[in-house]
């Protein structure tokens, strides 16, 4: 017999770190070089004019001005137009 009452296995314990994603500069914000207005996973928002992006999809400022949020109608592959999100420093 058992000294101690068999306990069972937690399986959903864990938990991941959160990563801070989303808008971090919003229209109208000045921004400096290198500041980061968007983090993102794939490219919802996509770069516009003086916008760099990182290897994770990050958008950051390339010169120092203000940012700026527009809409743009763009075809898919599949010939279906949608209105896509790009984000520019002027």
């Amino acid at each position: 017999m058992a000294t101690t009452k068999a306990g069972g296995t937690a399986k959903n314990l864990r938990d991941s770190n959160p990563k801070y994603l989303g808008i971090k500069r919003a229209d109208g914000q000045k921004v400096d070089v290198g500041q980061i207005i968007v983090r993102q996973r794939g490219t919802k928002i996509l770069a516009g004019k003086n916008i760099g992006v990182g290897s994770d999809y990050t958008l950051f400022a390339r010169i120092a001005g203000t940012v700026r949020f527009r809409t743009k109608r763009k075809t898919n592959f599949d010939g279906r137009a949608s209105k896509r999100a790009i984000v520019d420093v002027v």
